[in-house]
């Protein structure tokens, strides 16, 4: 089994920053491309930043200058950056990784269960 867990949302003031962070663990062997989603209220679930595991990165237009996506492969964990918050940026923030078990040649996608993050104007 394989959990990914995230953690740093919150209520910030448009143009502050906050930073969320993603762990994954369980019986991993490797993880290719992770990845941050957001889901504004009402909306569609939206691709916020991808980084592969040779650290390739890659943001949605609106994000771009503004987040960072990084990753730590010892830890199993990806994280996300984000500066110069707006309040279009409200939203929950789901990661997602691509996942090779132990003992298994398929890759699985899992996805967190969300964190919250809202910028007040």
């Amino acid at each position: 089994q394989v959990q990914l867990v995230e953690s740093g949302g919150g209520l910030v003031q448009a143009g502050g920053s906050l930073r969320l962070s993603c762990a994954a663990s369980g019986n991993i062997f490797s993880i290719n491309t992770m990845a941050w989603y957001r889901q504004p209220p009402g909306q569609q679930r939206e691709l916020v930043a991808t980084i592969t595991s040779g650290g390739a990165t890659n943001y949605a237009d609106s994000v771009k200058g503004r987040f960072t996506i990084s990753r730590d492969n010892a830890k199993n964990t990806v994280y996300l950056q984000m500066n110069s918050l707006k309040p279009e940026d409200t939203a929950v923030y789901y990661c997602d990784a691509d996942v090779r078990r132990l003992y298994t040649t398929n890759v699985v996608r899992y996805w967190g269960q969300g964190t919250q993050v809202t910028v007040s104007s």
